[in-house]
């Protein structure tokens, strides 16, 4: 698997056209079942709203959207545009429409509802998931400092940190970056300090 952007938790934005009110909900989403969840939970939470609208894609590049009632093609498919866009994946967003008396026309929902996707995108965490693997590292106390600026200089993570009679560290590290890491602790250790191998996973990064 490459590594690809997704968003982290949730943003949601709110934009006026005529007075009828879009209110758009950007989620991380990983499965189907997992979008079905979020927006049954959306809909049921704005029950009276006219329309509740989605779309999602996913890592594996399925995609899906509803226009709940709105003209066809004026709704779900700018969603999914502004998605397909960013080049952004695992990603879901629900666009609830609260009508305000005015029709807005074709053009005019179309805008609308891609100005809400797009603002509700663009406020959201974005995350880079890399592929990484976990170390852990075992040292003295008066090492810790060092050590922790090392891995700050390597760009990895301290995931967790146990005090006991030594100190063991957890470190994430993308996996190209890994190698560098290993050569760079037993220089500065002069071999004394070990990094263990604990698991590879797909780990996420602020963008």
């Amino acid at each position: 698997m490459q590594e690809y952007t997704t968003v982290s938790g949730e943003f949601s934005a709110e934009y006026i056209e005529k007075h009828s009110r879009f209110i758009a909900v950007c989620f991380n989403c990983e499965t189907e079942a997992q979008a079905s969840e979020i927006i049954a939970a959306q809909k049921s939470k704005y029950w009276d709203a006219r329309h509740n609208v989605y779309a999602y894609i996913l890592q594996d590049g399925t995609m899906r959207f509803s226009d709940d009632g709105e003209p066809h093609g004026t709704a779900g498919m700018p969603i999914l545009d502004v998605i397909k866009g960013s080049g952004i994946t695992n990603v879901l967003i629900v666009v609830t429409r609260y009508f305000g008396g005015i029709l807005l026309g074709t053009g005019g929902l179309v805008r609308a509802y891609s100005t809400s996707a797009r603002d509700a995108l663009a406020g959201a965490t974005k995350v880079l998931m890399c592929e990484c693997q976990e170390y852990r590292v075992d040292c003295d106390y008066g090492s810790f400092d060092r050590l922790t600026r090392l891995i700050s200089d390597c760009n990895g993570m301290v995931q967790s940190t146990d005090f006991t009679d030594k100190v063991i560290v957890s470190v994430m590290l993308k996996k190209c970056e890994s190698e560098a890491f290993l050569e760079k602790l037993c220089e500065t250790f002069a071999s004394k300090l070990k990094a263990n191998l604990q698991k590879e996973i797909f780990f996420p990064f602020i963008l």
